[in-house]
């Protein structure tokens, strides 16, 4: 991926047909240690509490500084034409020079662990005609927008809307993308990407997409959402998260996220998933681990299986020492369905344990978040027009129709730095 640069662009949807593909990085916590991740300065955030980890994360990463409040208005040389000139101030788009950050958790808590931001929050509003127009604020920036529709074989139907703004003196700058595809087959698409910079230093990338298809083959309805973002302040710290949910007709779910930060001297990675089958089967991991520059790391990774009340849970908790000695503790657990509980594991310092005890099983056999819920929130994506067909339709490329999968993009590496930020050779 490229790195972010003063000049910041925006994939345009005019040029592909589908586009592939908002929360902050977190580390796991060494307590024993007395490690934490140090607050940058001049962000803010939000802490998730997710039931899946039993350990504390830190504050996610969030850039200030910005203007979201302002709302930018043209005005230019005096016109004759003072209603074109108000029509033309009420037109301007609100300035987009705000990194992506989370709101604050409702006060009933999260419903869903996500994120990946709402229709609602995302705000698309694609114009019924074309657009082309620009104009300058009362402080000297400028601004800009444009809407169209593209048309393509197969009905091939994309509306998109660009739009952007630049400070006077270059230092900030925002650019925002909006869309919507269909096709014959049904496909449906609703897609957005954000890029900007700004005076603090700043400089971030979002993009956003939720997906309706049929399966070619078993005629089961699908809906798949997914994004990623990242940003970097001007002191080099960074985050960079992906994120995808999954759900289809029959109950099938599926969810996860990679995610990745550095602040200061300490670099820190994420990952989970969850999976539901539809018929009782359910799969659950995480794996986080961190690490500073003088060599010292930790983390801890954990597992569970269950069908009708029968599975397992492992896991492994570690450390290493910049001296390079290493501690790790490694469990587990049988579930065999009938009350009994095989809990079992040992540690690099000694510790051993290996006892049957009666004990209930206790897991999640559905997701409180599935196709119900995913159908209910998807009400603009589903209300994409499908074109008139008017000619024979040859349906010789499936691609569109097997959805997004962002998991499939290559992981993050070790070294501190995802690829937009490593300026390495």
């Amino acid at each position: 991926m490229a790195a972010l640069t003063n000049n910041t662009s925006i994939a345009n949807p005019k040029l592909a047909r589908t586009s592939k593909p908002s929360r902050s990085a977190s580390s796991p916590d060494r307590a024993q240690q007395g490690l934490r991740v140090d607050q940058l300065a001049s962000i803010s955030g939000d802490v998730k509490r997710r039931p899946r980890f039993s350990r504390n994360l830190p504050v996610r990463a969030s850039f200030s500084g910005s203007r979201s409040s302002q709302r930018w208005q043209r005005s230019g040389a005096q016109s004759d034409n003072e209603h074109s000139k108000h029509f033309l101030r009420q037109c301007a788009p609100n300035p987009r020079d705000v990194p992506p950050r989370r709101a604050a958790p409702p006060a009933g808590g999260w419903r869903e662990d996500t994120g990946i931001a709402s229709e609602k929050d995302w705000g698309i509003d694609l114009k019924s005609q074309p657009v082309n127009e620009c104009g300058i604020n009362e402080d000297g920036s400028t601004w800009y927008r444009e809407s169209g529709e593209d048309m393509g074989d197969n009905g091939y139907r994309c509306r998109w809307t660009i739009m952007g703004g630049r400070h006077p003196n270059g230092a900030s700058e925002w650019k925002e993308t909006w869309w919507e595809k269909s096709d014959w087959t049904g496909y449906k698409e609703l897609g957005a990407e954000k890029s900007g910079r700004n005076d603090q230093g700043d400089s971030w990338w979002e993009t956003w997409q939720e997906v309706y298809v049929v399966d070619n083959w078993s005629g089961i309805p699908r809906i798949e959402r997914s994004a990623h973002k990242q940003a970097k302040s001007r002191q080099e710290n960074v985050w960079n998260e992906k994120w995808w949910e999954k759900y289809n007709g029959k109950g099938w779910t599926e969810k996860g996220s990679h995610k990745y930060g550095r602040s200061n001297d300490q670099s820190w990675w994420e990952k989970w998933g969850e999976q539901y089958d539809g018929q009782g089967m359910v799969l659950k991991w995480t794996d986080k681990w961190a690490e500073k520059d003088d060599g010292t790391k930790w983390g801890d990774k954990w597992e569970e299986r269950f069908t009708s009340g029968v599975g397992h849970r492992q896991g492994e908790t570690w450390h290493v020492e910049n001296s390079g000695s290493r501690w790790s503790r490694t469990w587990g657990e049988e579930h065999f369905g009938d009350g009994m509980v095989h809990k079992y594991g040992r540690s690099t310092s000694g510790e051993q344990w290996d006892v049957v005890v009666a004990e209930p099983t206790y897991y999640e056999g559905k997701p409180h978040y599935g196709w119900d819920e995913a159908v209910a929130n998807s009400s603009q994506l589903l209300s994409i027009e499908i074109r008139d067909r008017t000619e024979p339709s040859a349906f010789g490329d499936y691609g569109r129709s097997q959805g997004i999968n962002p998991a499939a993009q290559d992981d993050y590496p070790k070294n501190g730095r995802p690829p937009m930020y490593d300026s390495s050779p």
